[in-house]
């Protein structure tokens, strides 16, 4: 067959013919994701300009909200490891009044999901341990990446670990913490054999049902700052595979999540907000609130006027389940 025959053959028309509404598809997704992004870096030049009394009115809050929805909706979401010790100072400080209270006399049984490199892992087990030595804590910490997992367990860090673009690790440390937390050689510091003990490091995925049944329950369970990286169905789920790990009277820590999706899932499962440091702690990280509106992982202002907004802020359920 010749090459004008197989051109003029049904099959090769009839490909042609279906391949264009593809094309223009395509195209027209193109150029909407184009328009898009135009009209949102010319709403940033404009915002960034706004007096700072503007920008915290409720007119602009509200126009605000709609920004950072059809950002979320427009942006391909990936994976960031940047993180900080000490990163939210409220809500360590909320864990350590509930080791007070609450486990005096019991050991403190603590799941970190998404542990990345270790910093929070670590900075949970100074604050509780530096302030109550009396507490018994143990922790399981997991992270999808077996990379992330091998650096959290040698606990050695270098100024760059983190991948902020111009913020150490160490950043929200004093000189005192750092000391404490650390031995040092030269610019690495390793974090202190005491602080590693009790900890138990499983590669594992926070969204696989079978894995999430077979770490047990937890007197606190801390599942921050990866959830905002799924889109919100994923995340969704995910958040309602981790609560199974909550013991009865247990606490979940949960930020660094889309709020509409925390708000509702809390709702459906009949979450008890901790008001205590509720608005501290939404606030406590001012890398994530800074970052409102234009980017998926902003944080929202606290508004008292929102409905439920209790629910939509806390940032820290507890299980009041039997």
């Amino acid at each position: 067959m010749d090459a004008r025959a197989i051109t003029d053959s049904p099959v090769c028309n009839n490909a042609v013919v279906q391949s264009r509404p593809v094309r223009n598809v395509q195209r027209l997704h193109a150029a909407k994701k184009r328009a898009v992004a135009y009209f949102l870096t010319l709403n940033r030049r404009v915002w960034e300009r706004l007096p700072s009394g503007v920008r915290h009115g409720r007119l602009a809050r509200l126009y605000g909200t709609w920004l950072h929805a059809l950002v979320r909706q427009s942006v391909q979401r990936q994976h960031y490891l940047g993180t900080f010790f000490l990163r939210n100072r409220p809500a360590l400080e909320l864990m350590r009044r509930l080791a007070e209270q609450r486990f005096n006399h019991a050991p403190l049984r603590i799941a970190v999901l998404g542990c990345s490199v270790g910093a929070e892992v670590y900075s949970i087990l100074w604050v509780l341990r530096s302030s109550c030595p009396h507490v018994t804590v143990t922790v399981t910490a997991v992270d999808i990446s077996e990379e992330m997992l091998s650096i959290a367990k040698h606990g050695v860090y270098g100024a760059g670990t983190s991948q902020l673009v111009g913020a150490s690790i160490f950043e929200r440390l004093t000189k005192t913490e750092m000391a404490g937390m650390f031995d040092w050689e030269g610019n690495k510091a390793k974090v202190k054999p005491w602080l590693k003990e009790g900890i138990r490091w499983e590669l594992g995925d926070a969204c696989d049902w079978k894995f999430v049944e077979r770490l047990g329950r937890y007197d606190i369970v801390v599942a921050s700052n990866f959830l905002c990286h799924m889109a919100p169905a994923e995340a969704d789920k995910c958040l309602r595979n981790v609560a199974r790990l909550v013991a009865p009277g247990g606490y979940l820590f949960v930020s660094g999540v889309d709020l509409d999706v925390r708000t509702q899932v809390a709702l459906d499962l009949g979450w008890e907000p901790v008001p205590d440091l509720l608005a501290e702690i939404h606030n406590g990280d001012p890398a994530v609130c800074g970052d409102w509106p234009w980017q998926w992982w902003g944080l929202e202002p606290f508004d008292q006027r929102k409905r439920a907004w209790r629910v939509r802020y806390a940032a820290v359920f507890r299980n009041s389940t039997n």
